[in-house]
């Protein structure tokens, strides 16, 4: 345990940023999830609507510096891409 009073409110600090880097994350990869669910039921119209939350979701990690920017551009690619395909395939 930390007996440094600025040791005792690093832990603490780690500690938030801990739980709003984990729900970030989480958010980001359910939405992720979801898109590309949709995407293989053949829902292409929710599909491209809940890209956009993704997206959205994404850049921001990327802005906040949770993922590297070109990491999000890869996610971002290979979901439209997902989604192209998968309606392509469909029709």
């Amino acid at each position: 345990m930390a007996n440094l009073k600025s040791a005792k409110k690093a832990i603490r600090q780690s500690k938030r940023k801990a739980l709003r880097n984990l729900k970030q994350k989480t958010e980001m990869r359910k939405l992720i999830k979801e898109v590309r669910n949709l995407a293989d039921k053949g829902e292409t119209e929710k599909a491209m609507k809940k890209y956009s939350e993704a997206t959205k979701s994404i850049d921001k990690a990327a802005k906040s510096k949770f993922i590297h920017k070109n990491t999000a551009d890869r996610y971002k690619s290979r979901l439209a891409i997902h989604i192209n395909k998968t309606a392509k395939d469909k029709k």
